[in-house]
């Protein structure tokens, strides 16, 4: 990505964010929006960017939502404005010590725009991958498991959903934030999941999803310091990160968690993030990202994956399983059955998640049986196992990396 791409990708919801402030146009503004990118990725390149790319934006995505309205007030044959127009202060120059107009960054009242309770669920984490995740409806549809088509028209009717609730661009009601919030915060895990561990296409990470999804959860941490979850998540996301440095050899090949050099973790990230959940499991709530976060905490302080607790990580997980239904939970509570009671005990589990076809055609099911089969000593169905997984992948790093484990057992 160059540095254009990942400067525009940063601004987008940004840029967003204050034109459906000032308008509450949410579809009009977005498409205005697209299409002041579009230009500033043709323009910018040739003629450098601009000294204030951001106002740069929302100018020329200003004009593009007034021309917009007009063809759409022509073509109806309508003489009045829909009530957009260019704000008064669109232009202005902030004096001394003044903030610039539309300096502030509305990108956290985007999200729970984004996450209005005329949306179902799906449709609230479709939209804000979409709108302020920067994904592009291909790889929202990989996060969801569904077909392109179908992910596109979810969009398109939670944008006419939106319009039709006359949702506001203000923060939720009080009644609503905790449930808007819990939708918030799931939608900054699936980003970042996007991005350490990309759907599909020929790379295993994709750098500015992850620097996105961490952004924003630092900025709903400092709006919401005392909440834990938004802690856990952040903590959650930092000690995950940390560890992406030694995912990926010199030749992009994937190196699992165990075979990779420790000496390559980001030990600020881990320290960070091992004081986050460590403050928010003392003085908050429990909740499952903080669990989450303990997890990734035990495996980042161990020397090496020999000396991995794994006694405590199980224990972490029946606890987990007990706050969150969800079957890849599951699917990792069966690795760490199978670390500390052996394979067996790990496959059994994985035999009971598997008989309720909640990960159908899923390739992390095969995968995960491939390795207890392996270190059950059945080299011939762990090998059949990493075929399987590496047919369902449509990562390539996943499914090279796959295909070579089950070379190596032939």
């Amino acid at each position: 990505m160059t540095e254009v791409e990942a400067l525009l990708r940063e601004l987008a919801p940004q840029v967003l964010g204050i034109l459906v402030r000032r308008h509450e146009q949410f579809a009009a503004c977005e498409d205005a929006v697209q299409e002041a990118l579009l230009d500033a990725a043709v323009q910018w390149p040739r003629e450098g960017v601009p000294d204030n790319p951001r106002a740069w934006l929302v100018t020329v995505a200003s004009r593009r939502l007034i021309d917009l309205v007009r063809s759409e007030h022509a073509r109806r044959r309508r003489e009045e404005s829909a009530g957009v127009g260019e704000p008064a202060d669109a232009h202005t120059v902030a004096g001394p010590g003044e903030e610039p107009a539309g300096d502030r960054d509305d990108t956290l009242t985007l999200l729970f725009l984004c996450c209005h309770p005329a949306l179902s669920p799906p449709s609230q984490l479709a939209l804000t991958l979409r709108a302020v995740g920067g994904l592009t409806t291909a790889q929202v549809a990989g996060a969801f498991l569904v077909p392109e088509a179908t992910m596109a028209q979810r969009i398109s009717r939670a944008k006419q959903r939106i319009k039709a609730a006359g949702a506001r661009f203000e923060p939720p009601p009080e009644g609503e934030r905790a449930e808007r919030l819990r939708v918030v915060l799931h939608v900054l895990y699936l980003i970042f999941n996007e991005g350490y561990t990309a759907t599909a296409g020929p790379e295993l990470h994709r750098d500015e999803l992850t620097g996105e999804a961490i952004r924003l959860a630092r900025a709903v941490h400092r709006l919401l310091p005392d909440d834990g979850e938004v802690a856990g998540l952040l903590a959650l996301m930092l000690l995950t990160e940390a560890r992406r440095p030694a995912r990926t050899g010199p030749d992009g090949r994937l190196v699992p968690l165990a075979e990779q050099d420790r000496g390559l973790w980001d030990r600020r990230l881990v320290a960070e993030g091992v004081e986050l959940v460590s403050k928010a499991l003392s003085t908050a709530p429990l909740g499952p990202y903080q669990v989450q976060a303990a997890i990734a905490a035990v495996h980042d302080e161990a020397p090496s994956a020999a000396e991995t607790d794994w006694p405590q990580i199980l224990a972490l997980y029946r606890v987990l399983s007990g706050l969150d239904d969800n079957p890849v939970v599951e699917l990792n509570h069966a690795v760490a059955e199978a670390m500390v009671h052996g394979p067996k005990a790990g496959l059994d589990r994985l035999d009971r998640l598997a008989a309720g076809g909640r990960l159908k055609g899923h390739h992390r099911p095969a995968a995960v049986r491939a390795h207890l089969l392996e270190l059950a000593g059945d080299p011939a169905g762990a090998a059949g196992a990493y075929r399987e997984a590496a047919r369902l992948t449509a990562s390539a790093p996943e499914r090279d990396y796959l295909e070579e484990r089950a070379a190596r057992l032939r």
